[in-house]
């Protein structure tokens, strides 16, 4: 493949440094196994070259610590050099099952404390650090992306916080709204996607698909998600439909207007099996209405996938859910923290993303283009012809 004779021809831009803050712990290490086994196997032509010094290492995790005072005050501590680097720094703000102890007091940490925790690693650099990418999977504060009343802007403040502190690439998977990058003009912004993940993942799962227009349809639950449908249905060959959320706008209620009804709008779905793709389930409670809306117009079975599995108000409607039938996958990636009832869920699947966010932090330090990693139309449909021709589907 061309981007391979690419890496192979090609010196990176400093020697690569992977920060992990605790709450992505389990996904950075999973991360930097894949970096030091595709290290170990690029024949680079610098080798030898002094500059290249630190390319192939054993293990590329940076080693600091953010200890928090009884106060509940935090500070970061680098425990080696960071000067000449080109570091790239792992958040998971939406792992609340990280504590710390407050005048006694034991405290789940939010997103709030997460982010807090990224901006001292930021600042214990001090500015020595080559370059600092941030890779944010869950973009904080992604949802209050803008701004329609009396009220904070907190994603686009963030990312204007972090550009100032010298941040020059963010990273993140499937955003909210795309359209926040506006808000840091000159840094890099790159949205990547798990269709590829996703379809792997069910392609493995189900040997029964039938792939075209006339046995499945790919639904977006909402309007905000429709561009991501309509591109996983046109690689796949299905057809598309769409719900649309009609809200009470006159009520409030934690933080969003609720939901009164969904409309759908699509062909008939009956006996036909349907994929639903989205960015979050948050509680989940949309979803399972979605669901349930589509086993009642006769849907044959129903894969609910999306990037970010967050289950803000625990398993127990899922689980009742997927007891009357109205579901029968739930995948989502692992790119956020993940109850671990979740893992034990006989309809949970996981979409691996670890090799994949390995191959983007490779690319980036090598200064590669990264079309290749951000467009995998051509990996899905490799693996559709594997799953058609009836052959195993591995990873690509």
């Amino acid at each position: 493949m061309s981007y391979l004779r690419d890496m192979k021809n090609t010196m990176p831009v400093a020697p690569l440094k992977l920060m992990v803050l605790g709450g992505a712990a389990e996904l950075g290490s999973q991360v930097n196994n894949y970096l030091v086994d595709f290290r170990s196997k690029v024949d680079n032509v610098y080798n030898n070259d002094p500059a290249f010094q630190g390319y192939v290492e054993k293990d590329y995790l940076f080693k600091f610590a953010t200890p928090r005072f009884n106060s509940g005050e935090g500070k970061a501590v680098l425990e080696e050099t960071v000067r000449g680097k080109d570091l790239f720094i792992l958040v998971d703000v939406c792992n609340h099952s990280l504590t710390y102890t407050m005048n006694g007091y034991t405290n789940h940490m939010s997103p709030d404390d997460h982010y807090q925790d990224l901006k001292r690693v930021i600042a214990a650099t001090n500015g020595k650090a080559h370059r600092i990418n941030v890779i944010m999977p869950f973009l904080y504060e992604g949802r209050q992306h803008r701004r329609t009343g009396r009220e904070s802007l907190d994603c686009a403040y963030a990312f204007e916080e972090l550009t100032k502190m010298g941040v020059s690439n963010f990273i993140t998977f499937d955003a909210h709204d795309p359209r926040i990058q506006n808000a840091a003009p000159l840094s890099g912004f790159d949205n990547f996607t798990a269709h590829y993940q996703f379809a792997r993942a069910l392609l493995r799962s189900e040997k029964d698909l039938i792939l075209d227009k006339d046995h499945i349809i790919v639904i977006s639950p909402d309007e905000g998600a429709l561009d991501r449908a309509i591109y996983f249905s046109s690689v796949i060959g299905a057809d598309t439909g769409m719900f649309y959320k009609r809200r009470d706008y006159s009520t409030i209620v934690n933080g969003k207007n609720p939901i009164v009804a969904h409309e759908f709008l699509g062909n008939d779905i009956e006996g036909k099996d349907i994929i639903i793709i989205d960015d979050m389930i948050s509680s989940g409670d949309s979803m399972i209405d979605t669901s349930r809306q589509l086993k009642a117009m006769k849907a044959k079975r129903v894969f609910i996938c999306t990037t970010f599995g967050l289950f803000t108000n625990g398993l127990a409607a899922f689980d009742k859910a997927y007891a009357e039938g109205v579901f029968d996958k739930v995948i989502t990636t692992n790119l956020s923290y993940r109850p671990p009832e979740l893992l034990t869920r006989p309809y949970y699947m996981e979409a691996d993303m670890s090799k994949f966010l390995a191959s983007i932090i490779d690319f980036m330090n090598h200064d590669l283009s990264m079309e290749n990693v951000s467009t995998p139309t051509e990996k899905i449909q490799y693996i559709l012809e594997l799953y058609t021709d009836g052959k195993e589907i591995f990873e690509v």
